[in-house]
């Protein structure tokens, strides 16, 4: 397994800083306490969907006998849709009606925590993909448990930006962001096409040779 690409694809996916416009908008009216946990609770639910997608992943694709090669061509789609969603300045798990609904649990005095902030804005379908991919490369009880340390990664990375995220957003604005955002865009539309190729190449072995050409 190559060791550094699960942390980049995981970073550029969930992407915390992207997320900064939606965590002020959503605690703009919450306590400092609430806000703390708020912080807390999210970052442990990413670190949770992430450690849950490395370890037991693979356990579901086998019970529902689906191959690994259609679910990485599936991922790599996936991807790649978030890829264009972040290249268009938006996170990549994003849907158009997070705002509406997080407002309407805030309302009703709800947490937004885990959902919609959380899941999806910050972990979803593209993140779970992308772990259940990285964990069949695993060849050693020791690099399933890098992966789990980069669940750790990114709930510390996350509590960090949320914490920080009314100085992030003064020093970055909204244009710094968008730029970040588009850039993490880049670098996952192009991991996107190494697990679309990779997948092909397994589902139609015949590519394999027209690549190499």
């Amino acid at each position: 397994m190559d060791i550094v690409k699960p942390l980049i694809a995981l970073l550029a996916i969930v992407n915390p800083i992207g997320v900064v416009p939606f965590f002020i908008h959503f605690a703009q009216d919450l306590s400092p306490e609430q806000r703390r946990h708020t912080v807390r609770v999210s970052s442990v639910t990413a670190f949770l969907v992430i450690s849950i997608s490395a370890l037991a992943g693979l356990k579901v694709l086998d019970f529902f006998n689906i191959s690994l090669a259609s679910f990485q061509v599936g991922g790599g789609v996936l991807l790649l849709i978030s890829a264009l969603q972040m290249l268009n300045a938006r996170p990549a798990e994003s849907r158009p009606e997070d705002l509406s609904e997080g407002r309407a649990k805030l309302s009703s005095g709800a947490s937004i925590a885990v959902v919609p902030l959380t899941i999806p804005l910050l972990t979803g379908p593209a993140t779970i993909s992308t772990m259940v991919i990285y964990a069949d490369k695993t060849r050693h009880w020791w690099e399933l448990g890098v992966l789990v340390g980069y669940g750790v990664v990114v709930g510390l990375a996350t509590y960090l930006v949320f914490s920080a995220s009314g100085r992030i957003a003064r020093v970055l604005g909204q244009t710094g962001i968008n730029i970040m955002t588009r850039l993490m865009g880049l670098i996952l539309a192009a991991l996107a096409v190494e697990l679309l190729q990779d997948g092909l190449i397994k589902l139609f072995p015949v590519l394999a040779s027209h690549l190499s050409n």
